[in-house]
């Protein structure tokens, strides 16, 4: 399951008022740690929490910490300081050498569930916004805004998954639709062909759009991008989608533009369009995805992905590096 907010949200929605909740949220941290400040997780009385704070190491404390929520009906700060052994996320074994501290609130009718429901609704309608978390009340006041306000810490930029547009609906753009759904990001598939981009063959997808590429411009459903990939195996197609991209301003606003196939044939393509390269709204990944190796179907879809997630993320795609230290056991002998 995703960790995105919304799948959070969503899984909270149909049973937030079938048991008791809590809302848990970084705050602070310092030093190494494992998620940021703004980080949240959802945790409820039957034992069930959506969304991870750690690797895993202080999720059964925090559902421990949880029920001193629902039993005093208030919030908790709970600090986790892997310096300090005496600490309890010491006795856990994290050993990230940072300090994180979490806020827990409890989520019920009586506080307006903390806003959660128009955050929801921003997220389900694929708006940004911003979340205050109301860290000084006992009885939270968490709100959410469509602007920045400089006098309310912490406030949480709050953004929509990322959208993916896939054009050509073959057999080798299910692991492409697969993975970006294990992402949680939102998924269109887009093909004119009858036979192909089926909603049967993507279920995973979250709108499939099976239309004429001249009609398209006028679909209202077609998301605003951050990364478009072009796989139709076929020229003509190729050059129509890249037309579209040109011209659709929901597409045009796209982090990343990757085109399946060599560069020769990319030339072609870009000649059956009558477009330059320069003519494109991002620069053209072409061969598209990071070389990682590999040749099937499964290893296309992780390189190309990988690709549009750094450019989403704008992030270099540079290997963070390999461990070098050399430091040695010294042992002392008794003489």
């Amino acid at each position: 399951m995703s960790n995105r907010l919304a799948a959070l949200l969503a899984n909270w929605f149909p049973e937030k008022d079938s048991c008791q909740w809590v809302l848990a949220s970084i705050i602070e941290t310092q030093r190494s740690s494992y998620r940021k400040a703004g980080a949240m997780m959802l945790i409820n009385s039957v034992g069930k929490s959506y969304g991870l704070l750690s690797g895993g190491c202080l999720e059964a404390d925090l559902k421990r910490q949880a029920q001193k929520c629902w039993q005093g009906k208030t919030n908790l700060t709970v600090c986790y300081d892997m310096q300090d052994d005496n600490d309890i996320a010491w006795q856990l074994g994290i050993g990230c050498g940072g300090l994180v501290n979490v806020l827990l609130q409890p989520i019920n009718h009586a506080n307006n569930y903390l806003d959660l429901l128009t955050l929801k609704s921003q997220l389900d309608n694929r708006s940004a916004c911003f979340y205050h978390i109301d860290t000084f009340n006992r009885h939270a006041k968490n709100q959410v805004f469509s602007k920045y306000d400089s006098s309310l810490e912490p406030l949480v930029a709050i953004k929509p998954a990322p959208a993916l547009v896939v054009f050509g609906g073959g057999i080798d753009a299910q692991p492409l639709v697969a993975i970006a759904h294990t992402l949680g990001w939102f998924i269109c598939l887009v093909d004119s062909r009858t036979a192909y981009a089926r909603s049967a063959y993507f279920k995973e997808a979250d709108l499939v759009i099976n239309q004429d590429y001249d009609e398209l411009e006028q679909n209202l459903l077609l998301p605003k991008a951050d990364a478009i990939v072009i796989m139709h195996h076929n020229v003509s197609l190729d050059a129509r989608a890249l037309q579209l991209v040109n011209r659709q301003t929901t597409l045009a606003a796209a982090s990343y533009l990757g085109l399946l196939g060599p560069q020769h044939r990319t030339e072609k393509v870009l000649e059956k369009a009558q477009l330059l390269s320069t003519d494109l709204p991002c620069k053209l990944a072409n061969p598209i995805g990071f070389d990682l190796g590999g040749e099937l179907p499964e290893s296309i879809a992780l390189a190309v992905l990988s690709q549009a997630h750094a450019a989403i993320e704008q992030a270099s795609g540079k290997s963070l590096g390999y461990f070098t230290s050399n430091i040695k056991q010294v042992v002392n002998h008794a003489d």
